[in-house]
């Protein structure tokens, strides 16, 4: 059922993970480095992504309407399926909230590289399109909710703090200055696209690296039900709505397969910031980061074959 192509593709995604771990393991080559390097990624290096590929995609070959409503079906899926199981399971503000970005978010970085490797650089511009298309939503939504779930703040307080950080938002500012020089086809800009591309071209590696210096072994051991709910919701029910929705609405298969990268990939490391920012349960989101990165090594071959063999 796998196509052995599609472990062999993502298997150097894998490795510079692993390779990213062994060193954060031997202090290589300091702990400030790994602050350091997700902070350059984070502020320069994706926004340099984005910005060069949202610049120049062809936005005539994309079905916005369709598209959108096939990443925005998975999602809202994964966090209605978290909402709901929290509510029967009884679980407090904190757990909830984590289980909501457990099931909902995604690691964008994986999901470039890996629609890279499967699908070239036309793979990788749609990726990055549907980044710019999930970052502003998916910071919406569920900030509000944990808001709601954690904090309890007044809703114009929770308006206020949403648009102040997406304001701010480097990745945002990145995709809404390439819609704009792309709107007014006034890209490629000499120097500024060749510099934003050679950045571009440093952001995986070193985004994967560090994916790696963020995975904590011993919490691979705690797997209780809501980290399994967590799973499921991103791993499993994000990707088959996907499927089921592109198929319905008779999108591309690039499309459809660069959205179940997407939805298969697992949660947002930066869940872990967040949770701790806003009063999550910290602990919960940890093991539910750990867990899912380390299953991804073979959930995404599965996942990724199966889409194609439904498709095909």
């Amino acid at each position: 059922m796998i196509d052995p192509q599609i472990p062999l593709a993502i298997a150097p995604i894998f490795l510079l993970i692993v390779l990213g771990f062994g060193l954060w393991r031997i202090s290589f080559p300091s702990g400030d480095f790994w602050q350091f390097n997700n902070k350059l990624v984070y502020f320069v290096l994706l926004p340099a992504l984005l910005f060069a590929k949202i610049s120049t995609i062809n936005f005539s070959q994309v079905s916005f309407v369709s598209e959108t409503v096939m990443l925005y079906s998975g999602f809202g899926s994964a966090v209605l399926f978290a909402l709901y199981l929290s509510r029967q399971r009884g679980y407090d503000g904190p757990a909830t909230s984590s289980i909501l970005q457990g099931s909902s978010r995604h690691n964008s970085f994986l999901a470039l590289a890996i629609a890279e490797r499967l699908l070239g650089s036309a793979g990788l511009a749609q990726a990055a399109l549907y980044a710019a298309m999930l970052i502003p939503v998916t910071n919406i939504v569920v900030v509000s909710l944990m808001v709601v779930l954690v904090q309890k703040a007044e809703p114009r307080g929770v308006v206020r703090a949403i648009l102040r950080d997406l304001g701010r938002n480097p990745l945002l500012l990145a995709v809404i200055l390439g819609l704009v020089t792309n709107s007014f086809d006034i890209t490629p800009i000499p120097v500024l696209n060749d510099m934003a591309d050679l950045l571009g071209k440093a952001a995986l590696p070193m985004m994967l690296v560090g994916v790696g210096a963020s995975i904590r072994v011993r919490q691979l051991g705690e797997i209780g039900l809501p980290v399994i709910a967590s799973i499921f919701g991103k791993m499993v029910l994000f990707p088959l709505v996907i499927v089921v929705a592109a198929t319905a609405l008779g999108v591309s298969e690039l499309a459809m397969m660069v959205a179940v990268v997407y939805g298969a990939v697992p949660t947002a490391v930066s869940g872990y910031a967040l949770a701790q920012q806003m009063g999550g349960d910290t602990h919960l989101m940890s093991s539910m980061i750990t867990v899912q990165t380390a299953l991804s090594f073979f959930t995404l071959p599965l996942t990724i074959s199966l889409a194609q063999y439904f498709w095909g």
